[in-house]
C-alpha cells in the first residue's frame, strides 16, 4: 500500500500532522472506489479498516429487528468511515453501506495500531484526531436526539410532583 504523502496530508483530519507520522499512515493505505449501494461492513463484522472520503456518501445503518436497516448517519467529503479499529475488541458497532459511488482512502487497522503502539507520539495525534471525530458524531446525535422529543414530554418531565 503506498499512496502520495502530500495528498494524504492534506485530507482535513490528518493536516498538520509531521511528514514522518504521514508516511506512517500513507504506508497503510490505498485509494478505493467503491460502487453505489456497496457495504463497507456490518455490525459485529471485524474492525481492521477505516476510511477517509474524498468523494461520494456513506450511511451508517443499524439492523432494527422487524423492522429493517435505520439509518443513524450520512457521511461524505473528509469524513471518516469506521472508528471502531481503534478500541478493543476491535468490532464494528454500525454498519455501513454507499449510498453514492465513494471515491476513499482505505487505511488497513491492523498496520496504523502497530504504529500507534511502535510510535506513541503518533499513537497520541491518531487518537486525539479520532476522538474529535467521536465527540463531534456524539454531539450531533445528542442535537438530533433533542429535537425528537417533544416539548409537551420535555416540560412535564420537568415538572415536580
Amino acid at each position: 500500500m503506498t499512496e502520495n504523502p502530500t495528498i494524504i496530508g492534506a485530507v482535513p483530519l490528518l493536516r498538520g500532522l509531521p511528514k514522518d507520522q504521514i508516511a506512517l499512515l500513507t504506508a497503510a493505505a490505498r485509494r478505493v472506489s467503491l460502487p453505489l449501494h456497496h457495504r463497507l461492513f456490518e455490525e459485529g463484522g471485524p474492525a481492521d479498516r477505516f476510511w477517509i472520503i474524498e468523494a461520494g456518501c456513506v450511511a451508517l445503518d443499524v439492523l432494527e429487528p422487524g423492522v429493517g436497516r435505520l439509518t443513524i448517519a450520512t457521511l461524505g467529503r473528509g469524513d471518516v468511515v469506521g472508528l471502531s479499529w481503534l478500541v478493543p475488541p476491535y468490532q464494528w458497532q454500525f454498519g455501513a453501506v454507499c449510498t453514492q459511488p465513494v471515491q476513499a482512502y482505505e487505511f488497513d487497522a491492523r498496520t496504523v495500531r502497530a504504529a500507534c503502539a511502535e510510535h506513541p507520539e503518533f499513537g497520541y495525534a491518531i487518537a486525539m484526531r479520532f476522538m474529535t471525530v467521536t465527540v463531534q458524531r456524539l454531539q450531533t446525535t445528542r442535537t438530533r436526539l433533542l429535537r425528537a422529543i417533544p416539548v409537551a414530554s420535555a416540560v412535564a418531565g420537568s415538572r415536580e410532583d
